[in-house]
């Protein structure tokens, strides 16, 4: 299953998109829905997953958002529903949020943290 996970992700996080073969860590099979939620280890719950955006993700599958006077909980994408250019765009290096829920899963997964832009930078400027 993990390699059907793979060629299904073009073995790119499905969250970030960073390609594996630019991380030295080995990426992850994330449950989209974790398995202390009633998520079930099957090909329509598994995501390839960055280090980085596992362990930021973790069992989160919500978060508040409080850009309007009040605050409502927003799901974090779902790579197995959602369609990734629904929700983010490309603004150089950084991941730009095009709806709530884009926005609840870069700020929860830390997205564009230092770190992970000057990679990002790095990978540009490489022509990848």
């Amino acid at each position: 299953m993990e390699r059907q996970v793979q060629v299904r992700a073009k073995d790119c996080c499905e969250y970030c998109q960073l390609p594996q073969s630019a991380s030295a860590l080995t990426f992850h099979l994330d449950h989209v829905i974790a398995q202390h939620h009633g998520g079930k280890t099957t090909l329509g719950n598994l995501a390839l997953s960055c280090p980085h955006c596992n362990s930021h993700k973790g069992s989160n599958i919500a978060t508040y958002s409080y850009t309007t006077l009040k605050k409502n909980l927003v799901p974090l994408y779902n790579p197995r529903r959602h369609r990734w250019t629904k929700h983010f765009t490309w603004n150089g290096p950084r991941l730009v949020g095009l709806t709530a829920i884009g926005r609840a899963t870069i700020h929860v997964l830390a997205m564009n943290s230092l770190e992970v832009v000057e990679l990002r930078e790095a990978l540009i400027a490489e022509g990848d």
